[in-house]
């Protein structure tokens, strides 16, 4: 949701707990089914960057698939809001920076939140951009945009890939699909801003794959004391880091650790967006409607009493 130049050393005293992110009849059917599959199967896998082992041989890939599958029971406790500001940091032109909310919760299919994104000009508030994104094994996202005229809608594989609001990030990003990926190997341990990290390569399903062919596979560092995602780089063409996201700085609230910024680099273009939280609301319980897609063009209730971030 990964090498960032110049890198920044994770605190060593800060434990993240749970709290980071915190995120296919009959067998003549089958065969002939297979026979037309089997081409562009064999042709994504060969296009495949092959896994880059840490160490001299491969690791255990039972104990990786092990680390991963705690990983995704992780989260933030209960429901939590958050509000945020998106810095646009081009390599040229001039700065921009966006004020954004985040409901955040987990349901039966997994981790879901609700997002918001307002660009301010200096003499009025453009219409907001909404996503609604689903998180597990059955990623699904929605958006609506203010003053469009266009209804709720789901949105595409493309789509996932499409700018939010001019930034950087993407709905890709937000949901980051990639960590319930089914194929993925276990590369072993790797430094990671001076911390020691399991790394991790996902490989992109059929349908992924199809619509954005650039995208190769997706590396991921988790922190070998706490679990934690603290770097996802997205592989092109010979290994290559199309985009990275970098988590730079965590804070607690209470007893729960949260991500309180992340950069977002495109090493294509070398831009940046960097994702900063301003405040936050944890231990909140809300309506199942503030993520319900049915709902998504209605305004969702902000929480009262809110913990403001210093920068």
């Amino acid at each position: 949701m990964l090498p960032i130049r110049p890198r920044r050393a994770a605190p060593r005293a800060r434990r993240p707990d749970r709290g980071l992110l915190a995120l296919g009849f009959g067998c003549g059917l089958a065969l002939l089914t297979l026979s037309f599959l089997a081409p562009a199967a064999q042709a994504q896998k060969e296009s495949r960057p092959p896994p880059n082992y840490a160490q001299l041989s491969p690791p255990d890939q039972a104990e990786g698939r092990a680390i991963v599958e705690a990983f995704r029971q992780q989260g933030i406790a209960g429901d939590y809001y958050l509000e945020f500001q998106l810095q646009v940091l081009p390599r040229h032109g001039a700065e921009q920076v966006l004020s954004g909310r985040l409901w955040g919760s987990r349901n039966a299919a997994g981790p879901v939140s609700r997002v918001s994104v307002s660009a301010f000009s200096a003499d009025a508030r453009s219409g907001e951009v909404r996503l609604l994104i689903q998180g597990g094994p059955m990623p699904q996202v929605w958006q609506w945009t203010e003053g469009s005229g266009a209804p709720v809608a789901p949105l595409g594989v493309g789509a996932l890939f499409e700018p939010v609001a001019g930034t950087d990030l993407t709905a890709f990003d937000l949901q980051m699909p990639f960590l319930y990926w089914p194929e993925f190997v276990y590369e072993g341990l790797a430094r990671m801003h001076g911390r020691p990290a399991h790394q991790f390569l996902f490989y992109p399903p059929a349908d992924v794959a199809g619509r954005n062919p650039t995208l190769r596979g997706v590396r991921a560092y988790l922190d070998t004391q706490y679990t934690a995602l603290v770097q996802v780089e997205m592989i092109g063409e010979n290994d290559q880091a199309l985009k990275t996201l970098s988590i730079l700085d965590l804070k607690k609230i209470g007893d729960q650790w949260i991500v309180k910024s992340v950069d977002c680099r495109d090493e294509s273009i070398r831009n940046k967006t960097r994702f900063a939280v301003t405040a936050a609301a944890l231990n909140q319980r809300f309506s199942s409607m503030v993520f319900d897609p049915r709902s998504l063009a209605e305004p969702a209730v902000v929480p009262g009493e809110l913990v403001k971030l210093t920068p």
